[in-house]
């Protein structure tokens, strides 16, 4: 898959067999329709406003930033805020094909999530390190 950002080619990152597209160069991750709420689910953390027929059902934001091609229909994407202090401007497929994260965003959502649900034991707390690593989460939001 071509990253809709900075037009590279991405890799697969499979965490719980669900295989997310990461770009090595803008470090942005694009989630097939449904992943996004099985990777949380994975996680423990609440899922219930982050399925694919929530999102798409929240109003398009207005701003400045440019709108992206989705990497599999190739149309122009929606951009929506999820979450809350602050509110994570991602791109959403207008087909629902998947959501697009810029570098760091995944981690502020899942940080976002962690503080709302308090984890249950030391091993989601090391996979949402390893996400936030990967992701390079600590580099952005802060």
């Amino acid at each position: 898959m071509i990253c809709p950002v900075c037009k590279e080619a991405m890799i697969v990152v499979e965490h719980e067999k669900i295989e997310l597209d990461y770009c090595v160069e803008c470090y942005g991750v694009w989630f097939d329709a449904g992943e996004l709420e099985l990777m949380l689910k994975s996680l423990g953390l609440p899922t219930m406003e982050y399925g694919m027929d929530s999102i798409m059902a929240l109003q398009e934001k207005i701003v400045a930033e440019k709108k992206r091609k989705c990497p599999l229909c190739h149309r122009n994407m929606r951009k929506v805020t999820i979450g809350q202090d602050p509110e994570v401007l991602i791109d959403a497929c207008p087909d629902g094909e998947g959501l697009w994260f810029d570098g760091g965003e995944v981690g502020q959502v899942i940080r976002q999530l962690v503080q709302t649900a308090p984890l249950h034991n030391n091993t989601q707390g090391k996979v949402i390190t390893f996400l936030e690593e990967t992701f390079k989460a600590s580099e952005q939001g802060n």
